[in-house]
Parts: structure tokens; C-alpha cells; sequence
């Protein structure tokens, strides 16, 4: 398989914690955001792929392990927001606003 994080699917993503890991995943999906905003749908399918990525990575990651139906959960409505006809509802701002807590978690143990 071809990664577009190869230094973080060699280890180092599982040297992050899971508020890091999760806070990186939602700078993607804002850069996602970003760029369908922009109107450039090839820049934020590219973004929406890398975060899809760093998610599996979290998903994969051992110590993740009691979490594991909150990020299935995750990947399924961001997938279903992102790609398919978005059945959940969820909005750019909802996923804005659920990612800015792991931003904000990060930054308060720093």
C-alpha cells in the first residue's frame, strides 16, 4: 500500500497521543473543508484521503483499542458526510467543532 504519511506508518503515528493523533485527523478534514469551499474538489479529496489515512492509523493503533467504536463511528459519518449523500446530517461546523476539542485538549497539556 501506498501512504502519504510514510514516516507516520512506519511507527512514529503510534508515538502520538490519541487527543494528538485525533487533532492531527481533524486538521485535515478542515483543510478538507477549506478547499471544497474554495471550489478546488481535487485539493479536498486529497485532504479527505490523508485524513481518512491518519483515522486508520488511529484505528490500528493498540492502545486505541477501548475507543474503537467511537472512531468506527467516526470514519463511517465522515465518509457518508464527505463522499455519499450524507444521511447523518452532520455539518462542516459539526465536524469543525468536533475536532477543535481535541485541538483544545492538546494544547491545555502542553
Amino acid at each position: 500500500m501506498e501512504y502519504q504519511h510514510k514516516n507516520l506508518a512506519s511507527g512514529h503515528w503510534q508515538e502520538l497521543s490519541f487527543f494528538e493523533q485525533v487533532a492531527n485527523i481533524g486538521s485535515e478534514i478542515e483543510r478538507t473543508i477549506k478547499w471544497k469551499n474554495k471550489g478546488n474538489t481535487q485539493y479536498s479529496s486529497l485532504a479527505f484521503e490523508r485524513g481518512l489515512e491518519l483515522l486508520d492509523f488511529t484505528i490500528e493503533d493498540k492502545k486505541n483499542k477501548s475507543r474503537l467504536r467511537e472512531l468506527l463511528r467516526v470514519r463511517e459519518a465522515l465518509v457518508d458526510h464527505f463522499v455519499f449523500e450524507n444521511e447523518y446530517g452532520s455539518t462542516d461546523k459539526n465536524w469543525q467543532n468536533y475536532f477543535f476539542a481535541f485541538n483544545f485538549a492538546v494544547r491545555a497539556h502542553l
